[in-house]
């Protein structure tokens, strides 16, 4: 059975009855309780009768609701109903059978729109969802996700995400890499990104004139702030079209870049192309020579150097001599007797 917003009411509902250690609640009251808050939301609402209470009485105490531990103390003719634990609640509890028959229907709609470009987080968002709530027989160690548990900045995500949602200003207390000490920043948030298991958020700083973006990871705290919320007009889905990570250089047109792949290394760039833009110039029986169309920036370089000996620039001049210095750099470090 579906969990109607009706029968959500009536559960919370008796779920704040059973909880209240200041009143003893019998089953008229409970009833009065329940009909009175279905009267708040329709006030046309004809309310329900005591069949159906004891019916929601007995799913909550089911292993399909929450399995409350719930009371009932008999005084003369009457019975008072109560939590055994006060600090019990259903909104402390995992979801139950039938909270997550209904996450698993959730799902399955979802899966209508995996194949949709907007909808590609739906390939992650399953398997997690699925592993999460255990709607396998047995999921352990079947799937393993790309997280770093000890990450900083995580709780962060929420109040910024309510602030680019309701164009709200906020204070961040930021420590930099750079600076010995935190700075506070008014920042109007506009959109949030991760890249390599790292949060950036993008916004505008109200001491300068380009946009800029902050690791959250470096925040020390946000909170909103009273201020007037620049706004913009950038989509953020073109923004990042022309690069590799999260540094947008201002201005800078996108350029093309030939890379010449070993072919031993080419099923991987052929199955996981560096970039979207990624075009075959021409195979070879020892090498592939692709072509991308982006902006040159150290998340590119840093790809590129990722993959060593296996991948070589051939244009333009200027990133080839950029990786060559790094190469050589590197080559002086390990070069040194120890």
């Amino acid at each position: 059975m579906a969990i109607t917003k009706n029968a959500l009411i009536r559960y919370q509902t008796l779920n704040r009855c059973f909880r209240n250690p200041g009143r003893r609640y019998s089953i008229n009251d409970l009833l009065e309780e329940c009909n009175k808050s279905l009267a708040e939301l329709n006030v046309y609402t004809e309310g329900i009768k005591k069949r159906q209470l004891y019916e929601d009485i007995k799913f909550m105490e089911s292993s399909q609701g929450w399995s409350i531990p719930l009371a009932r103390l008999k005084e003369g003719r009457s019975v008072f109903f109560k939590y055994e634990d006060q600090n019990f609640s259903i909104n402390n509890q995992p979801i139950n059978e039938l909270e997550a028959e209904q996450l698993k229907s959730a799902m399955s709609v979802l899966q209508r729109f995996k194949g949709l470009p907007q909808f590609k987080w739906i390939n992650e968002l399953l398997p997690k969802i699925d592993q999460a709530f255990n709607f396998s027989e047995d999921t352990s160690g079947i799937i393993s996700f790309d997280n770093n548990e000890f990450l900083k900045g995580l709780e962060f995500i929420d109040p910024l995400f309510n602030a680019i949602l309701y164009n709200k200003t906020v204070k961040i207390l930021y420590q930099s890499f750079k600076n010995p000490e935190p700075v506070s920043i008014i920042f109007s948030p506009y959109h949030l990104k991760e890249y390599n298991n790292r949060w950036f958020v993008y916004g505008k700083n109200s001491e300068y004139d380009n946009m800029v973006n902050l690791a959250l990871d470096r925040f020390e705290t946000v909170e909103e702030f009273d201020g007037i919320y620049e706004t913009t007009d950038i989509n953020f889905e073109e923004y990042f079209e022309d690069t590799i990570g999260v540094s947008i250089i201002q201005g800078q047109e996108p350029e093309k870049i030939k890379l010449r792949i070993d072919n031993s290394l080419w099923p991987y760039i052929e199955t996981k192309p560096i970039h979207g833009s990624q075009k075959v110039l021409i195979r070879k029986e020892d090498y592939t020579d692709i072509l991308l169309e982006l902006i040159p920036n150290y998340e590119l370089e840093s790809q590129i150097l990722h993959f060593g000996e296996k991948v070589e620039v051939l244009e333009p001049l200027s990133l080839r001599q950029k990786i060559n210095n790094r190469i050589k750099s590197l080559f002086e470090k390990y070069n040194e007797c120890r």
